[in-house]
């Protein structure tokens, strides 16, 4: 993932799946090409180079 495609993605409407090695996550920030993510089950968040990151669509308003 690039980080306009991450930008776009905290603007938009659509509901994604983002993942980082599988595991899905919620990004909480962007500084430069670094995201800081939450993971879903709680238990961490960490920095990670944003073309790591990957997507999958599951709802579309």
């Amino acid at each position: 993932m690039n980080r306009n495609r991450i930008y776009e993605i905290m603007k938009n409407k659509e509901i994604r799946d983002v993942y980082y090695q599988d595991r899905p996550v919620w990004v909480q920030e962007v500084n430069n090409d670094v995201a800081k993510v939450g993971f879903m089950d709680g238990r961490s968040e960490i920095d990670v180079p944003i073309a790591d990151l990957s997507e999958r669509c599951i709802y579309k308003y």
